[in-house]
């Protein structure tokens, strides 16, 4: 039988178009019976992100975005989006009538949310988060920093952002950044695609993010988990996830990772570079989790 998703990517692209713009005018005329996310992947950027969002997706308690049929992970509201408002952010998420027909299927509330690397990065997203959606439980996933920067590098090449080598970009990020973050904090509406694009060594330093958020939000709203302890056992950090969010285990049907890329090795004098400036940053970190060590 024809799914509707099926039915869907095999339709012309002006009936796709269509069905987006119906589906998005019910959505906002619909959105003040819409409820605020229960739950925000915010990061770290090539952490496992993606894949931790579609492993909940797989679990019947978990909903996506309205509509769920476009398999988007994220609005990019706080960071990019906005100027559209409360009310275009609160359409994509299912309404309270629905959340509570599945609950009577289920025999448990379900959660709903979304997922962005950006969002433990820009300094403006922790505050408005609690603003909005007070209650949310913020989920982060922290790769080891070295790992992570060439991985992010090895990206922004592959999606044909990044014309410089690895040692020039690292040497240009300083040039690259310099006034973004200003920017960002006197505009709440401003985005800019440098200080997304281009802290490959910035994003690395997690104490400062994690701070940031613990400042608007309790301990207990946000789990820190390491990227690595996911890609090594799938099912067991998941089940610390779906504890954190006090819906039942589910054991996964799938656990392949999302959103990969062929990487080849990291030079090893950057390794040991990288690896130099974020032993301190690390050791800072180690210590405030109270999880020592975390990176070799």
């Amino acid at each position: 039988m024809t799914t509707l998703s099926q039915l869907k990517d095999s339709s012309p692209r002006w009936l796709k178009d269509a069905s987006d713009t119906l589906t998005r005018a019910y959505a906002l005329r619909t959105a003040g019976s819409r409820l605020v996310p229960d739950f925000l992947i915010v990061g770290t950027k090539r952490g496992g992100t993606t894949s931790m969002f579609n492993y909940l997706l797989m679990h019947p308690g978990v909903l996506g975005l309205f509509p769920q049929l476009r398999g988007r992970k994220s609005t990019d509201y706080f960071f990019k989006e906005r100027g559209r408002g409360d009310h275009w952010y609160r359409s994509h998420f299912h309404t309270g009538m629905y959340r509570k027909m599945v609950e009577r299927r289920l025999g448990y509330g379900p959660v709903s949310g979304e997922a962005s690397p950006y969002y433990l990065w820009d300094p403006r997203v922790a505050p408005q988060v609690q603003q909005l959606c007070s209650g949310v439980k913020a989920i982060a996933l922290l790769r080891d920093p070295v790992e992570r920067a060439w991985s992010h590098y090895q990206e922004r090449v592959h999606n044909g952002v990044e014309p410089l080598s690895f040692e020039a970009a690292l040497a240009a990020e300083d040039n690259r950044l310099a006034g973004e973050e200003e920017k960002m904090l006197a505009d709440p509406d401003y985005y800019s695609s440098a200080h997304d694009f281009y802290a490959y060594r910035g994003r690395g330093v997690y104490l400062p993010q994690l701070q940031n958020w613990r400042a608007s939000f309790p301990a207990e709203q946000m789990l820190v988990l390491r990227s690595e302890d996911m890609y090594l056992d799938v099912q067991g950090t998941f089940d610390k996830v779906t504890d954190y969010l006090e819906i039942p285990r589910f054991a996964l049907p799938n656990t392949k990772t999302f959103n990969a890329i062929t990487q080849s090795k990291i030079p090893e004098g950057i390794r040991r570079e990288l690896g130099a400036f974020y032993a301190p940053h690390n050791a800072e970190l180690a210590e405030y989790l109270g999880r020592s060590p975390l990176w070799a």
